[in-house]
């Protein structure tokens, strides 16, 4: 498969794979906005085939944001060539780089062996220990909660106990043959158990029989062991960043944690 070709279908699945709440498509580009902090789900989108050079955009975008009483953010995955330089001319400063990588299912045994959950709809029970181990408060909850039932393509929700209580957690979707893998979290008192590989490995093991012949994830680029973990479950190749920016002033912000 070409290999641009396999990014846009990564880029289109992983958008399905936590959707908007409110989008905008706009001169060949896709505003998303939901609310919260969650800067994927509130920011400015490059599609396939469209153009690259935002500077045309840029106005409508930020009058559309203040609208809002949000920032504007740009999310520049760079198969957008020249996107980010272009916005970096435009004042805006680049925030923490994320890794987009991917896992070739076909002809990869099963590694779960049934040890984690599996349902279809996330429990009341898994929504709460999922705000409670990524330290969610009750509005970000809402809007988590809210865009999981926005999900339209099959997933599926995976837990792993310890002592009766969810250890590790994640959901699965599926769209147009690849799994997105999404929500990876562990308890800080049981990692380094496997709790986290076999959250995944059940959620991989459901993808690939429900017609999944390949497997994609987001994840911070510095984030050494969450790589580590996610290589052992044959996601080896790596195949685009992005960086998101924002207008502002060198050495003014932090970057923020949610990707």
């Amino acid at each position: 498969m070409d290999c641009s070709e396999l990014n846009w279908r990564v880029e289109e699945a992983c958008m399905n794979a936590w959707p908007a709440s409110r989008q905008l498509l706009l001169g060949g580009w896709l505003l998303r906005a939901s609310g919260g902090d969650v800067r994927r789900a509130n920011s400015v989108n490059p599609l396939r085939g469209g153009p690259r050079d935002p500077a045309k955009v840029l106005a409508a975008a930020e009058s559309v944001y203040a609208a809002l009483e949000q920032p504007t953010i740009f999310r520049t995955p760079d198969i957008a060539e020249g996107m980010a330089e272009r916005l970096a001319e435009l004042g805006y400063l680049a925030e923490s780089e994320t890794a987009t990588l991917y896992c070739n299912l076909s002809g990869k045994p099963g590694v779960s062996q049934g040890a984690a959950e599996l349902t279809p709809t996330p429990s009341r029970e898994w929504l709460r220990a999922r705000a409670a181990l990524s330290a969610v408060d009750a509005e970000g909850s809402q809007l988590y909660a809210a865009m999981l039932a926005g999900i339209l393509p099959a997933k599926a929700f995976a837990a792993v106990r310890h002592e009766g209580e969810i250890a590790a957690l994640a959901y699965a979707v599926v769209h147009d043959g690849l799994a997105v893998i999404e929500s990876v979290v562990t308890d800080t008192r049981w990692r380094r158990r496997g709790y986290g590989r076999r959250a995944i490995g059940e959620l991989l093991d459901w993808a690939r029989a429900a017609g999944a012949q390949g497997a994609c994830l987001q994840v911070l680029a510095d984030n050494t062991p969450a790589l580590a973990l996610y290589r052992t479950l044959g996601f080896d190749r790596t195949l685009y960043c992005y960086r998101y920016l924002r207008k502002g002033t060198i050495g003014q912000r932090q970057a923020k944690v949610a990707s």
